[in-house]
């Protein structure tokens, strides 16, 4: 039986520590990987984390966020020069309801082209409802008027 205390396993960091992915760039701070071929959804698709564990969002402090943006920007600089992509999509999920399946922070580096057929967007909207104006509040937390 597993104990309660134990942290749970970060399929990233096993990939960091056992140096087991197909590494697109490894630097100090962050690193870029190719997906598994079933989560692939373009040829290039690439995933970009921090190499410490942070969940999320939420974990990095804004210089370990701002290294981790740094190389997915050029990563899809990259895309675009190196496959001729037109566009990027960048998909992140953080938390435990944004349907995400790793809790370590990662951006998905979507490349696409002018005869993609599919669409990197969520589907659907949701139905939850905010009492009041919500950009108000966030403009309220950012110290905004």
């Amino acid at each position: 039986m597993k104990d309660r205390d134990e942290p749970k396993r970060c399929v990233f960091c096993d990939l960091i520590r056992e140096d087991s992915a197909t590494w697109v760039a490894v630097e100090s701070d962050a690193v870029a990987f190719k997906p598994l071929p079933e989560d692939t959804l373009a040829p290039g698709h690439t995933l970009v984390i921090p190499r410490e564990h942070r969940e999320g969002l939420f974990g990095p402090n804004d210089l370990e966020l701002a290294l981790v943006l740094s190389l997915v920007r050029r990563v899809a600089e990259a895309m675009r020069h190196q496959l001729g992509s037109s566009g990027t999509v960048l998909l992140q999920a953080s938390g435990p309801d944004s349907g995400g399946s790793v809790a370590h922070l990662h951006f998905h580096v979507v490349p696409c082209w002018p005869d993609d057929e599919a669409t990197f967007w969520p589907d659907g909207r949701s139905a939850h409802a905010i009492e009041g104006d919500p950009y108000a509040a966030m403009r309220h937390a950012l110290s905004l008027p």
